[in-house]
């Protein structure tokens, strides 16, 4: 059997073996459950992520446990989120571990990115986390309520944000503070923290300077219709808008195993262009397609068919001539950190814990990972 035969037989089964069924050509999604079928489709690409963890939860989990609540350390009228970006190495491995929670593994974004951290300033405890980055280039949704120009787009892209990775962690989840997490991530203090740091930063792909204001934050749901960004409202204004899903196009369903095996496949090849980012909008997809043709299967592999509901949270008045280049203008709104956590406070925190006093049952040692890993990587932690 051919190299080539080898990887395409591998591919099949690796896509078969996530749950993909294949019918001309096409994947086809299993029937049931729309969220518990995605759920399902990640459970490989889960597993990956939790076995390459292995030696980092070793080494972090048990430093890690105190940042996380008992429920019983949590007041609900005394929550005070604090948000600060990720600088510390112990910041980034309590971000980490926090992410490897999701049972849709997070993505790592692109281009410019940022992490961040919410904390409890009551009990120093985690509340949640998120990370905001350089938007998808091509968003079809996105596009058509900016109404969006080739040309506009290339100049004012650089002014959204997208949060690729948002959440809340136990037990403050229970009390709904994944909306928490989605109001900080517009908050006055966060936006001007990007404004500081991308301002005078000379693009990497079209090495330019530019305006550096945050004007648009985007989001995707991770399992089709969200319940953390619906009715999202702050001051009576409606924060976080649905526009829209997505077309159903992705890589997730392809291992970075395999990935780095079609790499490899298409290197050589004269005719294809760029295979890393800063080489051309979606080009791990590029990358994939080119190879999936070069071994006599369908570049539609790419479609898995799991539609994320789009959000987007302007963040100021005019943001849409803005983006059009209508304007140099825009003013921006007013999300202050100290009104948001009053807010939440009083809108979800409070009434949520007298509805479900569960909460105060959760125990911090139900955040563990490692009894999460999968077995290989359990046996091999042994040695």
């Amino acid at each position: 059997m051919s190299q080539a035969s080898d990887l395409r037989l591998r591919l099949v089964k690796e896509l078969m073996a996530s749950g993909f069924e294949l019918q001309g050509g096409l994947l086809v999604r299993p029937a049931g459950d729309a969220k518990e079928v995605t759920r399902a489709l990640h459970e490989t690409q889960r597993r990956q992520v939790l076995e390459k963890a292995a030696s980092f939860v070793d080494a972090w989990e048990d430093r890690l446990l105190p940042f996380f609540a008992d429920g019983k350390e949590v007041d609900p009228a005394r929550i005070q989120p604090e948000v600060r970006p990720v600088a510390t190495e112990e910041e980034a491995a309590l971000f980490r571990f926090a992410s490897l929670h999701w049972s849709v593994p997070v993505s790592q974004g692109y281009g410019r990115r940022t992490r961040f951290i919410i904390t409890d300033g009551f009990n120093g405890k985690l509340i949640g986390i998120f990370a905001l980055g350089d938007p998808v280039f091509n968003l079809r949704v996105r596009d058509n309520m900016i109404d969006w120009t080739p040309s506009d787009r290339q100049e004012r892209l650089y002014n959204v944000f997208d949060a690729f990775v948002l959440g809340a962690v136990e037990p403050y989840r229970q009390l709904i503070a994944g909306k928490l997490a989605a109001l900080c991530a517009v908050s006055d203090e966060v936006t001007s923290f990007l404004e500081k740091k991308y301002s005078g930063k000379v693009t990497h792909i079209l090495g330019k300077e530019k305006d550096s204001r945050p004007v648009l934050i985007t989001t995707t749901s991770a399992l089709g219709r969200s319940s953390v960004y619906n009715r999202i409202k702050f001051h009576d204004r409606r924060v976080f808008q649905p526009v829209g899903f997505t077309e159903g196009f992705g890589h997730f369903q392809f291992s970075e195993e395999l990935f780095s095996e079609l790499v490899s496949l298409i290197e050589e090849d004269d005719n294809f262009r760029g295979n890393s980012y800063g080489q051309g909008p979606n080009w791990k997809m590029r990358t994939i397609r080119t190879a999936l043709v070069k071994l006599g299967l369908s570049g539609d592999l790419l479609r898995h068919g799991i539609k994320r509901e789009v959000y987007l949270a302007p963040l100021g008045v005019g943001w849409r001539a803005f983006l059009r280049q209508e304007t140099d203008q825009f003013t921006p709104f007013s999300f202050p950190l100290g009104e948001i956590s009053e807010y939440y406070k009083s809108r979800w925190a409070i009434p949520r814990a007298g509805r479900r006093p569960e909460f105060r049952d959760w125990s911090r040692e139900e955040m563990r990972i490692s009894p999460m890993l999968p077995p290989r990587s359990v046996a091999m932690r042994l040695f």
